[in-house]
């Protein structure tokens, strides 16, 4: 089904894949993997006919996709046979409504209404999307509009079916969604899959063989239980060893504590506070408050109001009703007292080089010290990328950028939202080791995640959202996490540098 023969890919003065070849038979669910920036996206855009035709590059070497020369071949004509799922999902989407979306794809195949309709219902239903088609696009939090995305793509039926890391964004229930669907769809449609992803867990079930890039070489292709298994190549690459754990649900991970630091004076309050959009509350009178010092989680599925809250402590929406303090009612200095990292990486860079994003927030605010900002450059590993353009970088690169612009300035509370978008172990465990270095001199951490291992492995305290409130403030449930410990500990001990 897909034929890659020495495939070279170069941008301006960088080349990015190097002679790469290998197959996938149909049917097959190759996952591509490998430390961020090695490649992964680039081979993505080739697969799909994106590179050359839509992206400049010169390429060199063979690629045929579904009987197609994917290198020549017209994208309307390969977009037929080949869906694509993106980092990030909002390059998809431009409709008013979640049905309409996920429509557009079928109506122009020209098929009949009640055929896009059986697909469109069948696609929603697949990602756990079914009750919110009259929904804008627009309002769905980032993990449902990652489903939706995914949606779009199922309703094509396409042979090929390229995902980007499709469940960077989705909690528990949304990612076991996704892969039943995909799934489905080998069993029924025989249709060929290529999962880029650095969460594998999720995947174990639906994965055949792995394939491993580094800075743009393959490295290692074979089956799924050989490859993982294999600890010196999990190490060697910074890459996560998954586990046969079944996911479990927060309540079940999580103990009820909410007792605040002993003579400590609150950092953040939120009293009775309301907030959401176009006047509608996403999240309802939410009482909590954070302390100096502390590093907590926040954790809930999709589209419960975790980034809301986070957008209300930033200052960057205004409440409904209710008030956020920052130190007893002072106005927080933007950046400087409060710093936060959204889900989108590209909605917070905006300078020539990866140099001037970092070091921005210290010019503007006159403290810039050459040594914090190599400090600060070193811990996101971005040392040999600080002349490159942040747009030019992969989807993990950029993120790792954005961060230590916030962290630049040594804010007083970093806000992280989803920071595991594009991030190997490696990279992950590097910036999540030099966010505890800023905690134990007095930095307030709070992490939004869904990912287990960080909440077990970095967090003091843990607060569940459920439907846009807080439904438990209190730690890790180490009784109950018996089993998840053995898994979790395996994946920090051989995986982790």
């Amino acid at each position: 089904m897909i034929h890659v023969r020495d495939l070279t890919v170069s941008y301006p003065g960088q080349t990015v894949l190097q002679a790469v070849s290998f197959d996938v038979a149909p049917g097959e669910c190759l996952v591509v993997t490998g430390p961020s920036g090695c490649g992964k996206s680039t081979l993505a855009r080739v697969l799909t006919g994106l590179i050359p035709q839509v992206i400049p590059a010169e390429i060199q070497g063979r690629v045929e996709v579904a009987g197609l020369d994917a290198t020549h071949c017209p994208t309307a004509e390969l977009a037929q046979q080949v869906g694509v799922i993106f980092q990030n999902p909002r390059t998809h989407l431009f409709h008013l409504r979640v049905s309409d979306e996920v429509a557009f794809g079928p109506y122009n195949l020209g098929l009949p209404p009640e055929e896009v309709k059986a697909r469109v219902d069948w696609a929603l239903e697949a990602v756990g999307l079914e009750l919110l088609g009259d929904q804008n696009p627009a309002s769905l939090s980032g993990g449902q509009m990652q489903r939706l995305a995914i949606a779009a793509a199922l309703a094509m039926r396409p042979k090929v079916l390229v995902l980007d890391e499709p469940t960077a964004s989705l909690d528990g229930s949304g990612t076991t969604s996704v892969i039943n669907a995909l799934a489905h769809l080998r069993r029924e449609y025989g249709l060929t899959i290529v999962l880029i992803e650095h969460r594998l867990a999720e995947i174990r079930r639906l994965a055949d063989r792995v394939l491993v890039l580094d800075e743009g070489r393959l490295v290692a292709l074979g089956a799924f239980e050989t490859i993982l298994g294999d600890y010196d190549l999990l190490h060697r690459y910074g890459l996560r060893r998954p586990t046969e754990e079944a996911l479990m649900a927060w309540p079940d991970l999580l103990i009820q504590n909410g007792k605040p630091p002993a003579n400590a004076q609150p950092l953040l309050e939120f009293q009775h506070l309301s907030a959401g959009y176009n006047g509608q509350a996403a999240i309802h009178d939410v009482n909590i408050s954070f302390y100096p010092g502390e590093f907590t989680a926040l954790v809930g599925d999709n589209g419960t109001g975790k980034s809301t809250l986070a957008l209300a402590a930033a200052g960057l929406i205004r409440p409904l009703s209710g008030r956020v303090l920052f130190n007893h009612g002072v106005r927080p200095r933007p950046g400087l007292d409060i710093a936060l990292l959204f889900q989108n990486p590209a909605d917070q860079l905006f300078t020539d080089s990866v140099d001037e994003e970092v070091a921005f927030g210290p010019r503007n605010y006159r403290c810039f010290d050459p040594s914090l900002h190599q400090q600060t450059l070193a811990s996101a590993d971005l040392l040999g990328l600080r002349e490159r353009r942040p747009f030019s970088l992969s989807v993990g690169q950029q993120q790792r950028t954005a961060l230590a612009s916030c962290l630049a300035l040594r804010p007083r509370l970093v806000i992280l939202d989803e920071p595991t978008l594009g991030q190997d172990w490696r990279h992950l465990q590097q910036l999540m080791d030099f966010l505890v270095w800023l905690n134990h001199q007095g930095t307030a951490i709070l992490l939004i995640t869904h990912d287990y291992k960080l909440v077990y492995r970095y967090a003091q305290r843990v607060i569940l959202m459920e439907a846009g409130r807080i439904s438990l403030d209190g730690h890790n449930n180490l009784a109950a996490q018996k089993n998840f410990l053995t898994a979790a500990g395996a994946e920090v001990n051989h995986a982790a540098p």
